[in-house]
């Protein structure tokens, strides 16, 4: 099968997980900057959650720029992965509304958890489509900052159980590790 269609879909879903975050925002009452100030821990979580959300767009984009075919694994993978990526505003939301509180931002943590799992599932059914000598598989290579996001990410749920604010500085950690475009399949695509 051609990969237009999943694109496609793809794009379509984090466009609305996106949209759903952005949502739960709520107006701030009063007319000055004083008004901004309770809903710091709403917005703080809306940000570090469309950054997630745009590191997996961003990735994915990469990732399907690279490879020529799909197959029913990898819609399912994908699915997968999506599914996981469209409980980003609940959890981003359960954990903004409570202010950090440490099982909410566990939850955001298992969260973040699942979607680098269902991306690694993802990355697993491409690799095995299309070879370990493919483009794809190339770029990716051994994918030491995806396993390093996981572990990251799994370290900071136990650790938020001691101090929430560790769990948030690590997801916040990993963002950035990811926030520079991962240049590993531009190279490729330009030889």
């Amino acid at each position: 099968m051609g990969k237009g269609r999943v694109e496609a879909f793809t794009d379509g879903v984090v466009a609305i997980i996106i949209t759903i975050m952005v949502l739960e925002l709520k107006v701030p009452h009063g007319e000055d900057f004083s008004a901004l100030v309770p809903l710091w821990p709403v917005f703080f979580s809306y940000v570090l959650s469309f950054i997630n959300v745009g590191i997996y767009w961003n990735n994915l984009h990469n990732m399907f720029h690279t490879v020529q075919r799909v197959d029913g694994w990898v819609l399912w993978a994908n699915l997968n992965m999506l599914f996981w990526l469209s409980l980003m505003p609940v959890t981003t939301a359960f954990m903004g509304e409570n202010h950090f509180a440490p099982v909410p931002v566990a939850v955001y943590g298992v969260d973040l958890a699942l979607c680098a799992v269902g991306f690694n599932i993802l990355s697993a059914a491409l690799h095995r489509l299309h070879g370990p000598e493919s483009i794809f598989a190339r770029a990716l290579g051994n994918d030491r900052k995806g396993k390093i996001s996981l572990a990251l990410y799994l370290a900071a749920i136990a650790l938020t159980f001691v101090n929430q604010w560790i769990g948030v500085a690590i997801y916040v950690l990993v963002a950035m590790i990811w926030f520079v475009p991962d240049k590993r399949f531009e190279r490729l695509l330009e030889k």
